[in-house]
């Protein structure tokens, strides 16, 4: 039976294929697919899925870049009735292994030199996991990308498979949908659960509130590990929209150029693309006329940066948004208080409250710190296999038995309930839309050739949010330049997680108890 509204997350692609069968879904710098193409790709998908043995609540990991594969992998596990994760293409083998391995993944999508990286890791005795199905996209050599042939795991061709044959897995809203890692403090990302629920709801009201529609064109050069980049894909097809995927944000005058070719209405972005583009704008205007709504979240818009992005865009929407993983989105700002509220992020999203409770657990009113609790139907189910986390966040909320996301992020709000953000209660480092684990940052930089220790902190900086900056102890003899220790960080980390500055010390300040106090090395600055 054809879905009338969805509940389930991909009964949105199910709905848009059949209203709007020959509208172009996706456009990237390669294809162009209708929602019809893009419908059978990933029933195609589901179907190999399940004839290999994938089924309902199983974990199927996407290892691609921005693609139109990438997105129809999404829907395909959906419906073949597992979860996705998407995993940034930028990540290293040992935390790649993690997650298949900490998810139990039933199979991974991979291509190319990702293939490769996955081959790797299923080669190695030390690293195989049995029982994990290996896909391979067509395009790719005769061998399947470079993997080997045994019997630890299988590779097939998705080129190969025309069959869109699926049988009904069942599936109802309160299941798994999505695992969304994030960095942790201990060291090891966080598979953030989130169920068909709470993104059904959370696709929903941010739609609502961005004031959105079926004739939008959706600009996306964030990466769809990124639930930020994520969920510009997930809109789109809700709306019957067309997505713009675009890979990197590397070339910026060649995205301009597409934003105005293919009149792009809605531009996602953080600072620090924006300021990119307000760059190339002051030394030749840019014009993006077509452009209605410009987004951001991650970190903090400078106010002197909406006059700039007017200019390119008269008459355009911009808006300032607050949101953790957990979540989805917390808060927004209305565009039209964008001037006359600088330094707020606004008020909760659609069909979600938010309220701030004191040191002494109670509410505090306008002007007071408190810390921000969300309650709504997109707070996630939890961190996958880790309890004791899941409780440092789900707190019991206003009714028996009802859980309510604790941010530990401090707020205050003014007289009219708007919310301004004043820290972070942990220790996690937000830079460039990510979450930075100082933890696993320390890990990798002590696997330097010279290093005896290393502590990492974050520092204010107005486009990234935070940056990186990492104090290192070097053996005696030892010697690095900043660059080259970069250099060094770049081969063992993602670039967003490698320390924007380098700071060689004698010795790290400790507590009695022999822990770094974090607390002089941010006072020391």
């Amino acid at each position: 039976m054809q879905p009338r509204y969805p509940r389930l997350l991909q009964d949105s692609l199910t709905i848009s294929a059949a209203r709007h069968a020959e509208k172009t879904a996706i456009v990237t710098a390669d294809e162009r697919v209708t929602y019809a193409e893009l419908h059978d790709r990933a029933s195609r998908f589901a179907s190999l899925l399940q004839e290999a043995g994938v089924r309902r609540g199983d974990r199927v990991a996407i290892f691609l870049e921005n693609s139109v594969d990438t997105v129809a992998g999404i829907y395909g596990a959906l419906y073949a009735g597992a979860a996705f994760m998407v995993v940034n293409p930028q990540t290293k083998e040992d935390k790649l292994h993690y997650m298949l391995a900490d998810s139990g993944a039933a199979a991974v999508l991979s291509e190319g030199r990702l293939a490769r990286a996955v081959s790797g890791l299923l080669a190695d005795p030390a690293t195989a996991l049995p029982g994990l199905l290996a896909l391979v996209l067509a395009g790719d050599a005769a061998d399947g990308g470079g993997a080997p042939r045994d019997d630890r795991f299988a590779v097939r061709r998705l080129a190969d498979w025309t069959s869109t044959a699926l049988s009904a897995p069942g599936t109802i809203p309160l299941d798994l949908a999505a695992l969304v890692y994030t960095s942790g403090s201990t060291g090891n990302p966080k598979g953030v659960m989130l169920s068909h629920q709470n993104m059904v709801f959370a696709q929903g009201s941010l739609v609502e509130y961005l004031r959105l529609d079926a004739s939008d064109r959706i600009l996306n050069l964030l990466p769809l590990a990124f639930d930020y980049g994520l969920y510009q894909a997930l809109m789109a097809v809700h709306l019957g929209a067309t997505l713009v995927l675009e890979r990197t944000f590397a070339f910026p005058a060649a995205i301009v150029k597409r934003v105005v070719d293919e009149g792009v209405t809605v531009f996602p972005g953080v600072p620090t693309v924006f300021a990119t583009l307000l760059s190339l704008h002051r030394n030749a205007p840019l014009a993006m006329p077509s452009v209605r709504r410009y987004t951001n979240t991650a970190a903090h818009l400078p106010d002197e940066y909406v006059p700039g992005l007017l200019e390119m865009s008269p008459g355009a929407l911009v808006y300032k948004m607050y949101g953790l993983t957990e979540c989805k989105r917390v808060c927004y700002l209305e565009p039209e208080l964008v001037l006359s509220k600088p330094l707020s992020v606004g008020k909760a999203i659609p069909g979600t409250e938010t309220y701030l409770v004191g040191e002494d657990g109670r509410p505090v009113g306008p002007g007071v710190t408190g810390t921000l609790y969300v309650r709504g139907p997109h707070v996630m189910l939890g961190y996958w296999n880790l309890p004791a986390e899941t409780e440092h966040m789900l707190k019991p909320g206003k009714y028996p038995g009802e859980r309510v996301l604790c941010t530990h992020d401090w707020f205050r709000t003014d007289e009219d309930g708007f919310l301004y953000f004043m820290g972070r209660s942990d220790d996690i480092i937000k830079s460039r839309g990510e979450k930075v684990s100082p933890v696993e940052v320390e890990n990798a930089l002590a696997t330097i050739p010279g290093v005896r220790e290393a502590a990492v902190i974050g520092v204010p900086d107005e486009l990234l949010g935070q940056a990186v900056r990492a104090f290192v102890v070097l053996d005696p003899g030892a010697t690095y330049t900043e660059q080259a220790f970069k250099r060094e960080a770049m081969a063992r980390l993602e670039s967003f997680m490698v320390p924007r500055d380098v700071r060689f010390v004698q010795d790290l300040p400790k507590t009695a108890t022999g822990k770094v106090r974090k607390k002089s090395l941010v006072e020391q600055g």
